[in-house]
């Protein structure tokens, strides 16, 4: 019988709130340093919460010429950035392996898609009275146009499309990634995801959810007092381990097992037994007990039952192993990027692994007493991360984790 494939990450590329590349999103990870701050991209008279986690410093003119920004929305910009990144990364040349072309699929996940391009849309018709949209206003917005754009730009003509399962979607691209080439449907694959959704409207309507934070994010802390809304993207080169080592490539580490569930519950109240049960899943799939895994980057959005609920079924599956993992929430510092938060979240787990250096939960004031596992508070630290967990729990019920392994 036949060795299962094997799948490694051979690229990482990233913008965030924490910076533009994963150089500069590493150096403030291990610093511990939040990239929330006050909200530019809606005026603050008009909004309760004056906070967000925004990439800083960003002029679109300076990636992109005119012809491309007629059709790039920045949710697009963001996975193309960091596409760029990754295939650099990877070190791969597709304009010179035709036959890889055809064999690597681009999966590029958001939870909304274009979502500047719409809110101008009704800007230009409610607002102003315009008698037409942009004639490129639906190529800009769909939510599928990161991962046609993505193809496009390095000619990629295997499976591609977009996965939309709100705050689970880039774990849902991953997972479905991994299984594409471990299935032989695919050899490589560009996947993550993008988001980029600050606005007026968008804030106000978190508002009325009452989930968002007015100070900052702190998870599993005690006086936590919600999320706050961030946005960025984060796109893995993943393709066969022995495809990798054959080419002479760098390896971060595996992708070696993916878990997903419905927990059939509520539209926005979250499920400890259908969290539970895809983390099972997914130490399953990668033939790890417990007592394997060292780290979980964990969906933690500061929110006071979220926290609780993912505890709890941490807790459920590792028994007393649970003790001794560390836990922690990156959306401490680049915020919920919402379809792209696990795609941050992946980045920065893939360089847990390869560093040595677990990011901490930044803001953290003290322990709360339902939340009581080591959530690494303020500092990074130095630990040999053998394998990961990335726990993605979406309003909806739709839970997604991908299970990580040092190679």
């Amino acid at each position: 019988m036949a060795e299962p494939v094997r799948v490694a990450v051979t690229g990482i590329g990233s913008i965030s709130p924490l910076g533009h590349n994963v150089g500069e999103i590493w150096a403030a990870l291990e610093a511990g340093k939040s990239g929330i701050g006050e909200l530019t991209q809606a005026p603050l008279a008009q909004v309760n919460i004056k906070i967000a986690a925004e990439v800083k410093n960003y002029d679109e003119t300076k990636r992109f010429d005119e012809r491309e920004l007629l059709v790039y929305d920045r949710y697009t910009q963001f996975a193309l950035l960091s596409a760029r990144e990754a295939v650099a990364d990877a070190g791969i040349d597709f304009t010179k392996d035709e036959a890889l072309c055809l064999e690597t699929a681009v999966i590029i996940a958001s939870g909304v898609g274009g979502w500047s391009t719409i809110d101008q849309a009704f800007y230009f018709l409610h607002k102003l009275g315009k008698p037409r949209a942009h004639p490129l206003t639906i190529p800009r917005m769909m939510i599928s146009a990161a991962a046609s754009q993505i193809s496009m730009k390095f000619g990629l003509k295997g499976p591609a499309f977009c996965i939309s399962s709100a705050c689970s979607s880039s774990n849902h691209a991953l997972g479905e990634a991994y299984w594409m080439i471990r299935t032989g449907r695919a050899r490589a694959a560009l996947a993550g995801g993008s988001e980029a959704e600050i606005s007026l409207t968008s804030q106000r309507s978190w508002e009325s959810l009452r989930v968002m934070a007015s100070d900052t994010c702190r998870p599993f802390s005690r006086d936590r007092k919600g999320m706050v809304i961030g946005e960025g993207a984060g796109i893995l080169v993943l393709e066969r381990l022995d495809d990798a080592r054959k080419r002479g490539a760098k390896i971060y580490c595996e992708i070696a097992g993916y878990g997903l569930s419905a927990d059939a519950g509520d539209i926005v109240m979250p499920d400890t037994d259908g969290a539970a049960r895809a983390i099972r899943q997914a130490l399953a799939s990668a033939a790890l007990a417990p007592e394997d895994v060292d780290y979980i980057n964990a969906h933690g959005t500061g929110t006071q039952l979220n926290d609780v609920t993912e505890v709890k079924a941490i807790k459920s599956v590792f028994g007393p192993a649970a003790q001794r993992l560390m836990v922690t929430s990156t959306k401490s510092m680049h915020g919920h990027a919402l379809g792209a938060a696990s795609a941050l979240e992946a980045v920065a787990t893939v360089k847990a692994i390869k560093e040595g250096v677990v990011p901490p939960t930044a803001n953290y004031l003290g322990p709360d007493p339902e939340c009581d596992l080591d959530h690494v508070p303020n500092t990074a630290r130095k630990a040999k991360v053998r394998a990961a967990l990335s726990n993605s729990l979406a309003f909806g019920g739709l839970n997604a984790v991908v299970a990580f392994k040092a190679v």
